[in-house]
């Protein structure tokens, strides 16, 4: 028993590992995208899908450890932690509802950050829309298609020494 809920806690502290630099890199694509550094943004972009590979290979690893510790203590295999901290000896709770807690916490925070990236960047894209309108006046109105996206207009075929000249 001992070393099925070792596993889990090393698994739930693995999670929160994951989750902690998540909120890092989405920290800093905040600061690169207001500081207008648009290399390091695509690295960045990298990043945060290589640590998204990350998480959920940690997660899948937990809820495995969840589902063993489950079966343990005779709980259906998908009991939820707020089913299981109950059944776990009494010096194991206080560690596991922490580790659960926190992993939730921060799962929260990474939401929140996410958000606020997706409102940065769609601020940045369309503030470069306006400047290849203004640039390229004339084009196709801006309209949202079907799946809720604006479409992609591409650039003039002629150079722009020909449109100028």
């Amino acid at each position: 028993m001992n070393d099925l809920l070792h596993n889990l806690i090393e698994a739930l502290r693995e999670e929160l590992k994951q989750y902690g630099e998540m909120l890092a890199i989405l920290d800093q694509q905040q600061s690169t995208v207001v500081q207008r550094q648009v290399n390091d943004l695509l690295q960045n972009v990298a990043c945060v899908n290589a640590q998204a590979e990350a998480i959920t290979a940690v997660r899948h690893e937990r809820e495995q450890h969840q589902r063993n510790v489950a079966r343990m203590l005779d709980l259906d295999e998908a009991a939820s932690f707020a089913l299981i901290i109950p059944q776990l000896p009494a010096d194991y709770r206080p560690l596991v509802q922490a580790l659960v807690q926190e992993n939730n916490e921060l799962l929260v925070r990474i939401h929140h950050r996410t958000r606020q990236n997706h409102l940065l960047l769609s601020h940045a894209v369309e503030l470069m829309q306006q400047l290849i309108t203004a640039i390229f006046p004339g084009g196709a109105p801006r309209t949202y298609n079907n799946a809720g996206r604006m479409p992609v207009h591409s650039l003039p075929q002629h150079s722009l020494y020909e449109s100028v000249g």
